[in-house]
């Protein structure tokens, strides 16, 4: 059992910067890959980025691409998501998930834990 707690969300004007953390129970964090996905409101779940569980291989989607990065410390039980030049659009509620051995896929069936999500709201 993992149990995900997402910190670090709140209020930015746009192009600001705001950095996501998601904090693992568990001693086996590092057999977990990490996904971010985002949820606005009255539009379905979409995918942000994952991270691999080796921490090797990182990808995002097209709409965050070159602005939000992933990052894990696996000593610290930890996965990040630096947010960078935010827009409006990026407002939701923002969610960790773990996948056992995975490589971070961007279908969210695909993981077996989740957090309960951080509010991010960019205004213009």
């Amino acid at each position: 059992q993992v149990q995900l707690v997402e910190s670090g969300g709140g209020l930015v004007q746009a192009g600001g910067s705001l950095r996501l953390s998601c904090e693992a129970s568990g001693r086996t964090f590092s057999r977990y890959a990490m996904g971010w996905f985002r949820q606005a409101p009255g539009k379905e779940r979409e995918f942000v980025g994952a991270i691999s569980w080796r921490g090797g291989s990182t990808h995002y989607a097209d709409s965050v691409k070159g602005r939000f990065t992933i990052s894990r410390d696996n000593a610290k039980n930890t996965v990040y998501l630096q947010m960078n030049s935010l827009k409006p659009e990026d407002t939701a509620v923002y969610y960790c998930a773990a996948d056992h051995m995975g490589w971070g896929a961007s279908l969210g069936s695909t993981y077996d834990y989740w957090g309960q999500g951080t509010q991010v709201t960019v205004s213009s």
